[in-house]
């Protein structure tokens, strides 16, 4: 069962931001925000990663907001190299909230996960983060700060842009690094592994019971 899905337009820092909403697949506890890759690199909603990441935070029981980073489809504004992005983010997480309440779980695929990470430093309404192909092996990365809250780090073995062992050196003990076998960094016939990952990870949340 899948939640139903809406296209959406919310204001955003710099004008309109487009997005798709799906509803929680079972009875609601709470809303996530999923971040797609680089801009400038063919990163929108619609990636494959970020879908998949989608319809496993709704299957879990989360309102889920995909959206494009200004610049992207029909959002306005114009790549701003992350410092802007992270605006956007923020500005996403409050329209989840508006739409599915708290708490939140925040993430993204590469450059759309060092984002996210950035936008919820500091974040109360934020209880979770997902990070996905987290590219530290590229300028997107530079002086990250580590999650404050559960998180999930999910890496292809085989990722260039944020090989597992630089993962490890960068997440210690600050979260959970599931490494996917064979998978590349867009986990190419892997999906199913990473919907799993998350599935798992969302159902050992105190946020994934639901409120009466």
């Amino acid at each position: 069962m899948e939640g139903k899905l809406r296209a959406v337009v919310f204001p955003g820092p710099e004008g309109p931001l487009e997005g798709l909403w799906r509803e929680a697949a079972i009875r609601p506890c709470g809303s996530a925000v999923f971040a797609h890759p680089h801009p400038l690199h063919g990163g929108t909603l619609h990636n494959k990663v970020v879908y998949r990441a989608a319809k496993a935070l709704a299957g879990a029981g989360y309102g889920t907001l995909r959206f494009n980073f200004r610049g992207v489809g029909l959002s306005a504004g114009r790549y701003d190299e992350g410092r802007g992005e992270m605006e956007d983010f923020r500005a996403a997480m409050a329209e989840a909230q508006r739409r599915g309440g708290a708490p939140l779980v925040a993430g993204g695929f590469s450059f759309g996960a060092a984002v996210a990470l950035r936008a919820i430093a500091g974040d109360a309404r934020v209880a979770a983060y997902i990070g996905v192909g987290l590219p530290l092996a590229t300028e997107t990365a530079r002086e990250l700060p580590l999650p404050e809250v559960p998180a999930l780090f999910v890496v292809g073995e085989r990722d260039g842009f944020g090989p597992p062992g630089l993962l490890r050196a960068f997440v210690g003990d600050s979260g959970r690094i599931v490494e996917i076998a064979s998978g590349d960094h867009f986990l190419e016939g892997r999906l199913p592994a990473l919907e799993e990952a998350i599935r798992r990870f969302l159902a050992e949340q105190p946020a994934a019971v639901p409120a009466p």
